[in-house]
């Protein structure tokens, strides 16, 4: 079974950039869809980006499209969330899982997350 680390989060200025990372552990990720979700408190969970197992699609929440890259490593069993132009609405916890990558559902249970904050 998958186990998710997420890091990377932290505090950005409006406008600036942060690169998050998902490692798993369990089993390996290239059989799997993988995609980042965030959550804030009081709100329901959105589907950000969700990448395909071979990292040939990508899919993403209108909300972040153009600002936001998701990408893979296979090798390194690691996903990334490249995340600029970042705006306060996008302050949340961050978390991966396993997701459908043409409708950015979430497909499994999820880590710890990591805490994104951008204010100035």
């Amino acid at each position: 079974q998958l186990q998710f680390v997420e890091s990377g989060g932290g505090l950005a200025q409006p406008g600036g950039s942060l690169r998050l990372f998902c490692a798993a552990s369990g089993n390996t990720l290239k059989y799997f869809d993988i995609g980042w979700f965030r959550q804030v408190p009081g709100k329901e969970r959105e589907g950000v980006a969700c990448i395909s197992s071979s990292g040939s699609s990508t899919n993403y929440a209108n909300s972040v499209k153009g600002r936001f890259t998701i990408s893979r490593d296979n090798a390194d069993n690691t996903v990334y969330l490249q995340m600029t132009s970042l705006k306060p609405e996008d302050t949340a916890v961050y978390f991966c899982a396993v997701c459908q990558v043409t409708t950015l559902r979430l497909r499994s249970s999820w880590g710890q997350g990591t805490q994104v904050t951008v204010s100035s």
